[in-house]
């Protein structure tokens, strides 16, 4: 394969980390480095000789560095074809240097954005420059070799130096795309800033962090993640986290952000619906409560707790085949534990913003959803029946409905002294999904006298009250809604059940 080596690099960064022994060796190998601003000064105070840009373009920096590096005399030297008879002839005649090496990264604009900087600072940190340089290089990737980012300056300087300055096409290529992505995902980043009301009905997702997954949802389809997996977790041991790991670890997390304030609670999930969820005054007791939900189908799942897990609770969980344990911290004893099984993966969510939107595949194209941010509080209820609902009822209301939003629809959610005692998950009638969960309750031995239900949306007729109240059921949470609200309130009156409304509804599809 034919290499080129290289004669001569422009260098205008922004992060000058790691950037002192890719100089050095430039240096070493004779390469002409051409420079602007602070890049130039620190260049030059490591004692190499550098070239200002300004002395090739015989014009300053101006309107306060925005304009460094826009000149015909910069561009022609990377834009043109070394194959080329008229191009060459062009550089010989307006006296352009040739440009072999361009090595540029881009103002911190999506850092800025995060800070909560003003909105000046956020417009100043929008490269133009840079991106220019970029895109330009990248394009001629048959002659310029394009380092875009910091993240590549490690493999770059181990290709020249291996290469004595010598780089083939399929390098530069390769940094090339390598330069397109950083190009494409900060354009991205700046769209969606002026987009954030999506007053522009378009959608642009661009993850630069990308994972490959043994697998998909089954052996036989590929799998990837994107996204920054280790910003949000700190994985302590365990296996790699599989496809379906990761969708029960998302359904976790968003529960668990429903109880982050509340006393200690533990939740256990299998494909993405709870099977156990309690609050206790202790996370032992909670897990103990959560567990008791269903220990059949805890049996390979998801847990998770929203404060520290200790050494007694860790014993309990030990007992249990599942897959991922989720804490924000645990104690030593408990890690000593936990780490018992090699392959239980273990993590400490950490604190992180998640996205606001719901994005998924849908026919020929995709769906885009805002988040279900509206947690029902006992503010919102609305009550229907002459009965009102017990302190100790509203608590297990709330709870109740805090699980049911989380919940497959069509869902059920029974719950008594803060405990789900089951769910019908699902179903294609509310109906199925009552029925569903009244026989999983009573084959876990609960008794639901004074139980709670919670549903995820309103009931067209009576059937559902009529069921839970000769169950044991005294009061009922949903959102209301139907024309025909008023049967199941009469129903509730005549029996004696309370029932709140919330005006929300909660489906989960």
């Amino acid at each position: 394969m034919s290499t080129k080596k290289a004669t001569s690099a422009l260098i205008s960064v922004f992060h000058k980390d790691g950037l002192e022994p890719i100089v050095k060796k430039l240096n070493n190998l004779g390469v002409t480095i051409y420079s602007t601003g602070g890049t130039e000064k620190f260049i030059r105070e490591l004692g190499i000789e550098v070239v200002p840009v300004e002395e090739v373009t015989s014009y300053p920096s101006i309107l306060g560095g925005r304009v460094k590096t826009l000149h015909p005399k910069v561009f022609g030297g990377i834009l043109n074809r070394q194959d080329h008879e008229g191009d060459v002839a062009q550089l010989a005649e307006f006296e352009i240097p040739q440009l072999d090496i361009v090595i540029v990264d881009l103002y911190p604009f999506e850092k800025t954005v995060a800070s909560g900087a003003s909105e000046q600072e956020i417009i100043e940190k929008i490269d133009i420059g840079g991106i220019s340089l970029i895109r330009a290089a990248a394009k001629n990737y048959k002659d310029v070799l394009c380092v875009s980012s910091m993240e590549d300056y490690s493999e770059f300087l181990d290709i020249i130096s291996s290469g004595n300055g010598n780089t083939t096409v399929a390098e530069r290529k390769r940094f090339a795309s390598k330069a397109f992505n950083v190009s494409s995902h900060y354009d991205t980043a700046i769209f969606n800033y002026f987009n954030q009301n999506h007053d522009e009905a378009v959608l642009k997702i661009s993850e630069t962090n990308g994972q490959v997954l043994r697998y998909g949802e089954n052996p036989h389809q590929k799998g990837f993640f994107f996204g920054d997996f280790e910003a949000m977790f700190s994985k302590l041991h365990g296996k790699e986290l599989s496809y379906n790991n990761l969708l029960d670890v998302d359904a976790a997390v968003n529960l668990m952000n429903e109880f982050r304030k509340d006393d200690p609670t533990f939740a256990i999930l299998k494909h993405n619906n709870a099977c156990g969820l309690a609050t206790r005054d202790s996370i032992h007791q909670a897990y103990v409560d959560a567990l008791a939900g269903d220990p059949v189908s805890a049996f390979g799942g998801v847990l998770i707790s929203n404060v520290q897990i200790d050494k007694p609770t860790a014993e309990e969980i030990h007992n249990l085949f599942c897959e991922v344990v989720i804490a924000p911290s645990y104690s030593e004893e408990a890690l000593e534990v936990l780490k018992g099984k090699k392959n239980r993966i273990i993590l400490i969510q950490n604190e992180v913003d998640l996205p606001k939107t719901i994005v998924r595949t849908c026919l020929n194209g995709v769906l885009v959803q805002d988040k279900d941010y509206k947690t029902d509080t006992v503010a919102d209820l609305k009550y229907v029946t002459g009965n009102e609902p017990s302190s100790r009822e509203l608590e297990d209301l709330i709870f109740a409905s805090k699980l049911c939003k989380h919940t497959k629809s069509n869902t059920i959610v029974l719950a008594k002294n803060k405990q789900l005692c089951a769910s019908g998950t699902g179903q294609t009638s509310r109906v199925d999904a009552l029925n569903q969960a009244i026989h999983k309750a009573k084959s876990f031995k609960f008794d639901l006298n004074d139980a709670v239900m919670a549903s995820d949306a309103f009931f067209p007729f009576p059937d559902c009250v009529e069921i839970a109240h000769k169950s044991g059921i005294s009061s009922v949470i949903q959102p209301g809604g139907s024309i025909k609200d008023q049967l199941s309130i009469d129903y509730c009156n005549e029996n004696n059940i309370a029932m709140v409304m919330t005006g929300t509804r909660h489906f989960k599809h």
